[in-house]
């Protein structure tokens, strides 16, 4: 099966880069400078804009400062005098365009805002003659004609354009220069041997276009006005800075517009760019890489790892500790002691643990039928140290979870942990409220020890009933009934010894279970208050960080992916 030509397109690597350039351009917003973003979005509109128009032309713009000859050589270099050229300078103040192949050439010298257009040796104006036809009404009659048609393989579309001097004292030839440098295909920079190492050349074009090498000429110019022994010297001197530009894979072409010496190999080098018709391509990937450099500048390439539970632990116990979490679980443990000695201990005197205050109940945390939803604690209100303690165990978490990324990315994720600052303590409170502390369960001894207590109370009752009535009898002198013995050991006496000894035993026994009782119900409140402090940290402050960093790694790798490398992991 032959796949459609728009699919196959869709899926070269030029549209896979843009497309990751697109998704970094996305997930950097709010954390890249908005200037590169709308640098990013602009090169991303140039290529979509470039792209939809002809593929088969290839934009070559020439580029020069006042005095270097730019548009004589781009006169002979078409072979037509259709550039104004004189001694009084500068002479060009409109981009004008010669054409070679003028189907669909129209649309794209729209959007490169080109009016004035000459069409070269088209084939649909005729043949034979190679004359050119020219939509300006002040075109030169031609020189040379035709000198693409010399060679057996003729390009296909090609548009050569002469600028305005970039060094212009009119601010709007500068203007048309910088716009059309981002727009063409291929870029030519004419210097001159007077000119070449102007810092204005340098500094504020070529080393911009530095990663555009693969689309990038350099010619240097009137080198008639050289001695024959001195342009190897200044081509290394150019070369020489040219390297500090980043620009050290570029060829440099000697040539002389006026006498024509070295046009030829400059042709050629043109005519070779437009038969490859790779140069919209090489521009449009040298304009995605420069553009996800800029988005990756201060970025360390490696991704950030995942949260460790760790230290998602670490934060809730911070958590736990400023929200009063030790508070509440010394309440369990005092409440269940009251309760178990309210249930455990001797009935007579076990009203008496009624009266004092249950810390939960004080808490607001012991009452039956609670509304999770609205609940709240009494625990007091988070002083100035609470607060800075849950303040600190935030920042601490963001901070070790965005070690190694760019400053703007970490602050991205210190904003995330804080995001929620202004509820966390209700929501923490609300947690507390909401954990099912058992505080009115009870403990399966309680009612053994309880029937035990009552069957002591009960033993030594009748024991002293029992010897009350023996001592009435006795005081109004009626013999009472023969009392049974035990070992020597009137039964009623020892019935209320057993009583008040084993309600003795119970008692302390009950005080060490409920010691031990209330220990583990401390240590199960405090479990389970972890984990719903716990909960609140993961979805307040885990989970927000969680998907900044997974919002980075994702950025990291849509990066790498424009810049054409392999994706980075972790």
């Amino acid at each position: 099966m032959v796949k459609h030509r728009d699919q196959v397109q869709d899926q070269s690597p030029l549209t896979l880069r843009l497309e990751a350039l697109n998704e970094a351009r996305e997930l950097g917003e709010g954390r890249v400078q908005e200037a590169t973003l709308e640098a990013t979005l602009a090169v991303l509109e140039r290529a979509a804009a470039r792209r939809s128009l002809s593929a088969e032309h290839t934009v070559v713009g020439f580029f020069g400062a006042t005095g270097s000859g730019k548009s004589t050589l781009f006169n002979a270099v078409t072979g037509e005098n259709i550039a104004r050229s004189a001694a009084t300078r500068p002479t060009t103040s409109q981009p004008l365009a010669g054409i070679w192949g003028s189907e669909g050439a129209g649309p794209l010298l729209d959007w490169l805002d080109v009016a004035e257009r000459h069409v070269l040796d088209d084939p649909a104006v005729g043949t034979g003659g190679g004359a050119a036809s020219s939509s300006s009404e002040n075109s030169a009659q031609p020189t040379k004609r035709g000198w693409f048609r010399k060679d057996p393989v003729a390009p296909g579309g090609l548009i050569l354009l002469d600028l305005p001097d970039f060094d212009s004292t009119e601010l709007k030839h500068r203007e048309i220069v910088e716009r059309l440098a981002g727009m063409v295909d291929v870029i030519v920079w004419v210097l001159d041997p007077q000119k070449y190492a102007d810092a204005t050349v340098h500094h504020d074009f070529m080393r911009k276009f530095s990663a555009h090498g693969s689309v990038t000429m350099v010619v240097l110019n009137q080198i008639d006005r050289l001695d024959a022994r001195e342009v190897p010297h200044v081509i290394d001197s150019l070369r020489g800075i040219m390297a500090d530009d980043g620009l050290t894979k570029v060829d440099i072409y000697a040539v002389s517009a006026r006498t024509g010496e070295g046009v030829d190999k400059l042709r050629a080098a043109i005519r070779s760019v437009a038969n490859e018709r790779a140069a919209l391509s090489s521009r449009l990937l040298a304009d995605v890489e420069r553009t996800s450099n800029a988005l990756a500048e201060g970025a360390t390439g490696e991704k950030l790892a995942k949260i460790e539970s760790v230290d998602e632990q670490r934060l809730a116990r911070q958590l736990a500790h400023s929200s009063g979490v030790d508070v509440v679980v010394r309440a369990v443990e005092r409440s269940y002691a009251l309760d178990a000695g309210a249930k455990t201990g001797w009935p007579v005197t076990r009203w008496m643990s009624r009266l004092r205050p249950d810390p939960l109940r004080r808490l607001n945390l012991k009452s039956k039928d609670v509304n999770p939803i609205v609940n709240r604690t009494s625990l007091p209100k988070a002083g100035a140290a609470q607060r800075a303690e849950a303040d600190g165990a935030v920042r601490e978490f963001a901070d070790r979870a965005s070690a190694g990324a760019p400053d703007a990315w970490r602050s991205s994720i210190r904003r995330a942990a804080r995001g929620s600052a202004e509820i966390l303590p209700d929501r923490l409170d609300q947690a507390i409220a909401s954990t099912d502390l058992s505080a009115n369960k009870g403990s399966w001894w309680w009612p053994v020890l309880s029937v035990i207590q009552w069957i002591a109370l009960l033993a030594a009752v009748v024991g002293l009933g029992w010897l009350g009535v023996i001592f009435g009898l006795q005081y109004f002198q009626i013999q009472p009934p023969e009392t049974p013995m035990v070992e020597g050991w009137p039964v009623p006496t020892l019935l209320v010894a057993f009583g008040v000894l084993l309600g003795i035993v119970i008692g302390i026994a009950g005080s060490v279970f409920a010691r031990f009782g209330a220990k583990s119900r401390a240590r199960t409140a405090r479990k389970r208050l972890q984990e719903s402090i716990r909960a609140v940290a993961h979805e307040y402050v885990a989970a927000p960080v969680s998907a900044e960093i997974d919002r980075y790694n994702s950025f990291i790798s849509a990066v790498s992916r424009a810049r054409g490398e392999k994706d980075r992991r972790r």
